[in-house]
C-alpha cells in the first residue's frame, strides 16, 4: 500500500510559524491517513511535534518532487491566510481561518510546543541560575535582523511603558527583557535577543516560559509560545487586534486605536506590522494604556 500525504507550506515570521502548528494538527486530524510533511522557515518549532512526519527547510526540499509529488498521493497546503476576506475583516482568528481556507473541520486545534528531557534541562541551566522567580517582558519584536526598525508603534511596547514595568519589579524578579537588537536596552532587565549574536536557537529562547513567574509580552512570537504551552501571560495590543492574532487564555488589553484620521498608505489593512510613522494615531503626551490596569494583570499571574 503506497503512503499518502498532506504537504503543508508555511511562510511568514516565528509567530505565525507556531500559530500554523495548530493548523498542522487540524490537517492531521481531517487526514489522519496521510503523512504530514512540513515544509517551513523555522524548522525548529516543528521538529518535536509527534503528529508531523517530516520537516524541510524551505530553499532546501532536495529530491522532494519525486519524494512527494510526482505519480504520488499528495494533497497540498499551500495558500496564505493573511489575504482571505475574513482574515482582512478581522472576522475569524487567523488558525480558525487558516483551516477555514483549507476546507477543514476546525475543532479548537492550539498551538503546540514540545521540549524532550535534555532540552527541558538545558533550560533550567539557563535560566534558573539566580533564586530570584523570574519575570519577562518582551518589548520590541518582529524580524530581528539589525537593520530592523527599532521600535514598531503596531506592536511594540512603548519604551517609557516598559522601563516604568520594569522599575516596579525588579527588586523582587529577575527580568529578562526579549528586544530586537538594536532596539533600547532597558535599565534594570537582562537583555535577550532572538538573533544569531545571542547565540540561542528558538526552543531555547522559548523555553525562559517555563520557568517564568511573571510575563509581560505583545503581539509576537512570545505570546503565541506562551499559548502553545498554555502559560496565561498578559499581553498588551496596539495596531492589532487580539480577536485575530491572540488567544482567550491570556489577558489582552488593548489601546483605544482613534480611527477619525485618514490612512494614506493603507491598502488591505489598517496598520502595517512595520508601523508606517506618518499613520501614527495618538496625541503628543497621550498614555497608550492604563499602567495601574497592567500591573493588577500582571499580579493576578
Amino acid at each position: 500500500m503506497k503512503d499518502k500525504y498532506c504537504i503543508f507550506h508555511v511562510q511568514g515570521g516565528i509567530g505565525k510559524h507556531i500559530a500554523a502548528t495548530a493548523v498542522a494538527r487540524c490537517i492531521k486530524n481531517n487526514h489522519p491517513d496521510r503523512k504530514l510533511i512540513v515544509v517551513c522557515v523555522y524548522t525548529e518549532i516543528f521538529l518535536n511535534v509527534s503528529f508531523v512526519d517530516r520537516v524541510y527547510q524551505l530553499g532546501n526540499t532536495n529530491y522532494f518532487y519525486q519524494n512527494y509529488i510526482q505519480d504520488k498521493d499528495s494533497l497540498i497546503f499551500h495558500h496564505e491566510p493573511y489575504f482571505t476576506t475574513d482574515h482582512i475583516h478581522k472576522k475569524l482568528p487567523l488558525i480558525q481561518n487558516w483551516c477555514k481556507m483549507y476546507g477543514l473541520e476546525y475543532k479548537n486545534e492550539k498551538p503546540e510546543l514540545k521540549f524532550n528531557k535534555l532540552q527541558k534541562n538545558i533550560s533550567k541551566q539557563v535560566w534558573c541560575k539566580d533564586k530570584k522567580p523570574v519575570m519577562v517582558i518582551h518589548t520590541n519584536g518582529g524580524i530581528m535582523s539589525t537593520d530592523a526598525k527599532s521600535y514598531s508603534w503596531t506592536r511594540d511596547m512603548p519604551e517609557d511603558l516598559a522601563q516604568k514595568i520594569i522599575n516596579h519589579y525588579k527588586n523582587k524578579y529577575t527580568i529578562y527583557q526579549i528586544t530586537k537588537i538594536n532596539s533600547p536596552k532597558l535599565r534594570g532587565a537582562n537583555h535577550i535577543f532572538a538573533t544569531p549574536e545571542q547565540s540561542l536557537t528558538l526552543m531555547e529562547l522559548f523555553s525562559i516560559l517555563l520557568h517564568s513567574n511573571k510575563r509581560v509580552l505583545i503581539d509576537s512570537c512570545m505570546q503565541h509560545a506562551a499559548a502553545a504551552l498554555r502559560i496565561p501571560s498578559t499581553v498588551l495590543w496596539n495596531g492589532t487586534s487580539p480577536k485575530v492574532f491572540g488567544y482567550d487564555m491570556h489577558d489582552n488589553i488593548c489601546t483605544e486605536v482613534p480611527y477619525d484620521f485618514k490612512l494614506p498608505g493603507s491598502y488591505l489593512f489598517d496598520f502595517d506590522f512595520d508601523g508606517v510613522e506618518i499613520e501614527y494615531p495618538y496625541g503628543e503626551n497621550e498614555d497608550l494604556y492604563d499602567y495601574d490596569r497592567i500591573i493588577e494583570s500582571i499580579e493576578k499571574q
